[in-house]
């Protein structure tokens, strides 16, 4: 199997503006292609990531920056349809069919991906927010998790924005603010949900002797791990994610690391709840001591964990979200993360899902 390695990579501003998806997209990959320094003839593929229903947007992208790819495709697998992206990408290059691809996701803020109406066990209650409060409720239940805990996570990656660029978020919010801001469940306020908005970014992936040549600091993806439990949320423990513990045990074993030698991590906080829940099911703490760890992470101002503000702070358009997640891994590794930037990163993780987290995607990058 070759090595696969991250190149070159942009993204747009996450924002609510109106605007044609494929416009968007065809933003960030003109911007990709400038900056990687490639010949158009060389690049092998071309992969969309979205929860839209453009049709046939591969093709729409690669004509109208003068690629002709032998492959391409569009990719759905609701929020976390971005690293599946990535995931297909490297298994193209990984395997010698391609030496260059682009992988591009995008979404608008009004996607029809929002809503999961397949899954009849959720009866009239379709919206993310109604098993993102059932979660809550279990883990306040069996863990004793609090409102503080649970406004600690949303105010870190609210104040963790503020340095990223592209962030939907442009403000500080208080504890205070956030524990009295609307109630939108029994368990959920507003500033406990990630933000459906509009945006779009885009990585090149290449193979080893392509990176060579084409780049001087590239990013290699050396674990991956994938799981899909079920469709339906109601078979999953309520206070435990089962998809991303398999795809994570997959991923520690693809690169023979422990979670203990990882040094920052992008994980799927579509709600503050999730990232309590993903910290133990990655294993960097066992169950039940999600709430102490990210204590500990915002008291001592260590934002080793969504160093871009997460999903809660960054936005979340969906076909775009595991991309920028990666984006912020390659940004940390290759110590171009600015304000945000960890200390010596070395190992970096991205945990991105899917419909109450029946399905798990997990990369870990060098």
């Amino acid at each position: 199997m070759n090595r696969v390695f991250i190149t070159n990579y942009s993204s747009t501003n996450f924002s609510l503006e109106n605007i044609d998806i494929k416009s968007i997209m065809l933003s960030a990959v003109q911007k990709l292609i400038c900056n990687s320094q490639i010949d158009k003839k060389l690049i092998d593929g071309i992969l969309v990531s979205s929860t839209s229903n453009s049709k046939y947007l591969a093709a729409q992208i690669a004509e109208s920056t003068g690629i002709t790819p032998k492959i391409f495709s569009t990719i759905e697998n609701l929020c976390s349809s971005g690293t599946h992206a990535i995931v297909t990408a490297f298994a193209y290059v990984s395997s010698g069919l391609a030496n260059a691809v682009i992988v591009v996701g995008a979404d608008l803020y009004n996607t029809p991906g929002k809503i999961f109406d397949s899954d009849e066990s959720r009866g009239d209650y379709t919206h993310p927010i109604f098993w993102a409060s059932l979660f809550t409720k279990a883990h306040k239940r069996k863990y004793n998790t609090t409102e503080l805990d649970l406004a600690i996570i949303s105010k870190k990656n609210y104040d963790h924005s503020i340095n990223n660029p592209y962030a939907y978020n442009n403000k500080h919010y208080t504890i205070t603010e956030i524990i009295n801001s609307k109630k939108i469940t029994d368990d959920l306020n507003i500033l406990h949900c990630s933000k459906l908005c509009t945006g779009c970014s885009a990585i090149m992936m290449m193979s080893e002797s392509y990176a060579k040549k084409f780049t001087e600091n590239s990013t290699a993806i050396i674990g991956i791990g994938q799981s899909t439990t079920s469709s339906v949320f109601t078979k999953n423990d309520l206070t435990s994610m089962e998809s991303t513990k398999r795809a994570s045990i997959d991923a520690f074993s693809m690169c023979k690391l422990t979670p203990s030698e990882i040094d920052v991590a992008e994980v799927h906080d579509a709600f503050s709840i999730c990232e309590i829940m993903a910290i133990e099911d990655l294993g960097f703490v066992n169950k039940g001591q999600g709430t102490t760890f990210s204590n500990e992470l915002y008291q001592t101002n260590n934002n080793k964990i969504n160093p871009r503000g997460g999903l809660i702070g960054s936005g979340h358009p969906l076909g775009a979200t595991g991309i920028s997640q990666t984006i912020e891994i390659v940004q940390q590794l290759q110590n171009q993360a600015g304000k945000r930037q960890v200390h010596n990163a070395k190992y970096g993780l991205v945990h991105n899902m899917s419909a109450a987290a029946t399905s798990s995607t997990v990369l870990i990058l060098t």
